[in-house]
């Protein structure tokens, strides 16, 4: 990057975009993207040909240019660019890790039928390289955050490297509100309402052609956590969703059926317990039971890491804010009942 002049208040930087990069996959059409980029930085922004010119302070200056860099980086693996992968690397860049967006971006976990499965935010970076690095893993995190859905792609991977002989999903059958005795049908259609979000996931990820033959041979088993009592699951890749949804005991029961040759994954969200009678979740328990376990790791998701629609990720905070304030006040006035 040059200087190109100096004034009291602003500087003007030049810096030049690799020709072999294809101006509109890196800009947008009609400059889509590099609007975003003006409008998050306190900068303007000019590109003539493959020249950027940025007219603001030097760090400002420096933080575009790291950013077309990565961007550059990204292009150059045949990804395309969005608005929204735009965003997430400023986002990146602005935060105060050290993680390339481009190292998280272009980490292609699973391809099928022309999607590629990719991280999308830091944190589901760290969610997915501890899945490779220990056999336990605890993704917890509000929804969106893409904890079933990337321990889904990478159990899939898992099986089809021949890491694994198969993958078993479960889920436990509680949700707020219902109880299994009163829904219709017989006791395999009153279950697989609860296991519906795994199947989606497998369509997903694979042949939908091959699903039934793969779930008839076994290869693929979804379940739920009741099933798990009393098993030993060897050279599997197990995954327990919902996971806020099991008592103590029922955690307990459920790593216990490791094996091996096999690996786990357990999600959940531990702000959206539904157990009855104020049972208290083995979801919110455990990290003080086996934090300090070996080969147990624990990864937390947040708002920022929601990769539904953008509304989702602002709902999510402001709930968020909201129970903290609510617990606040809370504490307040427990704090003026003890002292009256």
């Amino acid at each position: 990057m040059t200087l190109d002049e100096t004034t009291a208040a602003e500087q003007r930087y030049q810096f030049t975009v690799p020709v072999s990069i294809n101006l509109v996959s890196l800009f947008g059409p009609t400059d889509e993207f590099l609007r975003v980029i003006e409008s998050s930085f306190d900068a303007k922004i000019h590109a003539r040909g493959n020249d950027i010119t940025v007219t603001g302070t030097s760090a400002e200056a420096v933080l575009v240019e790291r950013l077309i860099d990565e961007l550059v980086t990204i292009v150059r693996t045949g990804q395309a660019l969005t608005a929204e992968l735009v965003e997430r690397s400023i986002q990146m860049l602005k935060s105060a890790n050290q993680v390339r967006p481009a190292d998280v971006l272009s980490l292609n976990i699973l391809s099928s039928r022309g999607r590629t499965i990719r991280p999308k935010t830091v944190n589901q970076k760290k969610y997915v390289d501890a899945i490779d690095k220990h056999t336990i893993v605890f993704g917890i995190g509000p929804a969106g955050t893409g904890k079933t859905y990337l321990a889904m792609a990478k159990a899939v991977q898992a099986l089809q490297a021949k890491e694994v002989s198969r993958i078993i999903l479960t889920r436990p059958a509680v949700e707020a509100g219902e109880r299994l005795g009163y829904l219709p049908g017989t006791l395999s259609e009153k279950i697989d309402p609860y296991l519906r979000p795994l199947y989606d996931a497998l369509h997903d990820m694979l042949d939908p052609d091959s699903i039934p033959k793969l779930l008839t041979s076994g290869v693929i088993e979804v379940a739920p956590l009741a099933y798990m009592r009393g098993r030993t699951l060897n050279d599997a890749f197990i995954i327990l969703d919902e996971a806020q949804n099991t008592t103590a005991e029922q955690m307990k029961m459920f790593l216990t059926r490791l094996g091996f040759g096999s690996r786990m994954v357990v999600t959940g969200d531990v702000t959206q317990v539904d157990l009855p009678g104020g049972a208290t979740s083995g979801l919110r328990v455990v990290e003080s039971i086996l934090g300090e376990v070996r080969d147990i790791n624990f990864t937390r998701l947040n708002s920022s890491d929601v990769v539904r629609h953008r509304l989702v990720g602002h709902i999510v905070a402001a709930y968020d804010q909201f129970e903290a304030e609510r617990n606040a006040k809370d504490v307040r006035s427990h704090d003026r009942r003890r002292s009256q």
